[in-house]
């Protein structure tokens, strides 16, 4: 297993040359939005996705907004990504909950946002680290192997890796 200070120094050497990501490029969207812009890029590039989120929220900026929108028309304009049709559903599924359940604020706690519709492990994380800046580890299948092949922890799958390296970063701050 590596210290805390092994990973720092290989995150550090990544940063120099590294891209601001979708979320960090459009951090200044409200909470609603980078929810929504983080489900919507789930296996969608984010050159297909800013252009796309960018029209969407220009029209559509609010839950209200999306609740009321006909879910033929949303996977109309969110054609291009994948699996369109299912996050449309998901989208309109989740800005009612969000309205109903949370006065139309987005929760900022990971239970909360998981319970949503179409928000997994990954996104959940996404959205408090880059939304609510709080302490969180979004894993992949990239990240789970990657991790595994620096040998910063031993696991089996996405889930225990991120459990791992919370572990690891956690008790070493």
């Amino acid at each position: 297993m590596s210290s805390l200070t092994e990973i720092k120094k290989v995150f550090s050497l990544l940063e120099k040359n590294h891209p601001l990501t979708m979320l960090e490029e459009l951090g200044h969207y409200t909470p609603f939005q980078m929810l929504v812009m983080t489900l919507l890029s789930s296996r969608t590039r984010d050159s297909t996705t800013i252009p796309l989120v960018k029209k969407l929220f220009a029209v559509y900026p609010t839950p209200e907004d999306f609740v009321k929108i006909d879910v033929k028309k949303l996977e109309k304009l969110l054609y291009g990504i994948g699996f369109y049709k299912v996050k449309a559903k998901h989208v309109k599924e989740l800005s009612k909950v969000i309205l109903e359940k949370y006065g139309g604020k987005v929760p900022d706690t990971f239970e909360e946002l998981t319970s949503l519709p179409g928000v997994g492990r990954k996104t959940a994380n996404c959205v408090l680290a880059y939304t609510f800046k709080k302490p969180a580890i979004a894993v992949d299948i990239h990240v789970h192997r990657i991790s595994n092949r620096l040998g910063w922890v031993k696991t089996v799958t996405p889930e225990e890796t991120e459990e791992a390296l919370q572990k690891l970063t956690s008790s070493q701050t």
